[in-house]
């Protein structure tokens, strides 16, 4: 069987034990044999490898504290003063709650369940569309409201779609060719996943879907078949952009946003204005001038503008070294792995958390046009904060099985 890494067949998480169809049931597999040396040992990864969780949890601290300096003085029209910061605390309890869950579960029931999770999610996003679930913002619908919480099902999908394509691609090593397993997996998966979003519509969630499904393809396979599909998904997008006016006027603004200063191009100079203002040093926390209602959706995806305002290059600076520090940990993990299954999926819970810092740092920067994705662990908003720390939560898991393995071979683990 070909893997990234040919070692003897000594894995527990093998990709032929967890081999599943599309469509087979998932109910034929119990959690655990026993959850209280699950926890326990779970306990033990926290402290092996500290920087996957520490990292996050440190920016995410550091998002409630920006949004606290917004809400203070009533940034981004926002009247309550503290309710948005604790709003964002007790999602943060409940992500790294759900980290510590994750923690406890082994990967092979997330494989086995994989399909099942993926076409719950994708049910999910498709609810949105109904009238009286889905709740139109900005022209699109992607909230659904369920009466007692109001959410966006495409985080569900992005991790969902992650697990399953990491396990078919996993399953087919042996079986397809580079070819086969693109088009029947890998672009299979990413049509089925889009389908929805693109009457929702959202852009942003297209792109980022397809480049969770691309990129993982091109660990497992190569870059061929991707590089193929990435002429006729330009032609797509562009087509996409071309027959909307509010998506024409978005990608205007991006190459000219000082044509129409006073509305496209608004949000985009008031940003670079942020950061101007704050120079090397910043303003000092609280004191900055942008979040006044100057600056729409501060405290979500124009956040860090404000950290730019008020902590100045050196503040943005050390947020992106956090991040680049935490990339780095990732790849040290993915360079442990021994089988392909888990190479894939860590390699593709990184790529779904750096695929949004990427297009949220390009876009108030204006080095992208402007989709209105937030900021990893730092932007407001409760379901991205979630599922950000449940991916966080099976990097964590990965990082124990892995040990585990390399403690049957004597090896040394890498804390």
């Amino acid at each position: 069987m070909k893997v990234i890494k040919k070692e003897e067949n000594i894995s527990v998480t093998s990709s032929e034990s967890y081999r599943i169809d599309y469509w087979e049931s998932p109910f034929t597999e119990e959690l655990s044999e026993d959850a209280t040396q699950d926890f326990v040992e779970s306990r033990w990864s926290l402290r092996n490898n500290r920087a996957l969780w520490i990292i996050p949890l440190i920016l995410s601290f550091f998002g409630i504290l920006m949004i606290a300096s917004l809400t203070s003085q009533g940034g981004s029209g926002i009247t309550s003063p503290y309710g948005l910061p604790v709003k964002q605390l007790l999602f943060l309890l409940l992500g790294f709650s759900a980290m510590l869950v994750v923690c406890v579960i082994p990967l092979s029931y997330f494989r086995r369940m994989s399909g099942f999770f993926w076409v719950c999610a994708i049910l999910l996003v498709g609810a949105t569309l109904i009238p009286g679930f889905g709740v139109k913002a900005g022209g699109a619908r992607r909230w659904l409201n369920l009466g007692f919480i109001q959410f966006q099902p495409l985080e569900i999908l992005t991790l969902a779609v992650t697990i399953h394509l990491a396990n078919r691609l996993g399953a087919s090593q042996s079986e397809l060719d580079a070819k086969k397993c693109f088009l029947k997996i890998s672009l299979l998966a990413w049509f089925i996943s889009v389908l929805f979003p693109f009457f929702q519509p959202d852009f942003g969630g297209i792109i980022l879907l397809t480049g969770i499904c691309m990129s993982m393809h091109v660990v497992s396979r190569g870059w061929k078949y991707p590089l193929i599909a990435a002429v006729f998904l330009l032609l797509l997008f562009a087509m996409m952009i071309y027959t909307a006016e509010y998506r024409m006027w978005r990608l205007l603004a991006f190459l000219d946003p000082w044509d129409d200063p006073t509305r496209n191009g608004f949000q985009i100079i008031q940003g670079l204005v942020a950061f101007n203002n704050g120079g090397i040093l910043g303003v000092g926390l609280g004191k900055g001038l942008q979040k006044l209602n100057y600056l729409p959706a501060a405290h979500t995806d124009y956040i860090f503008p404000v950290i730019g305002e008020e902590f100045g290059l050196l503040g943005t600076v050390a947020v992106v070294a956090f991040y680049s520090f935490w990339t780095w940990r990732c790849y040290r993990l993915y360079s442990r792995s021994r089988d392909h299954d888990s190479a894939v999926l860590i390699w593709g819970m990184t790529v779904s958390i750096l695929f949004p810092l990427f297009i949220n740092l390009g876009g108030v920067m204006r080095l992208l046009p402007l989709s209105g994705t937030p900021l990893p662990f730092v932007s407001a908003g409760g379901t991205a904060l979630v599922f950000m720390w449940v991916r966080v939560g099976f990097l964590l898991r990965i990082d124990k099985e892995l040990t585990d393995n390399e403690a049957r071979r004597g090896g040394v683990t890498d804390g």
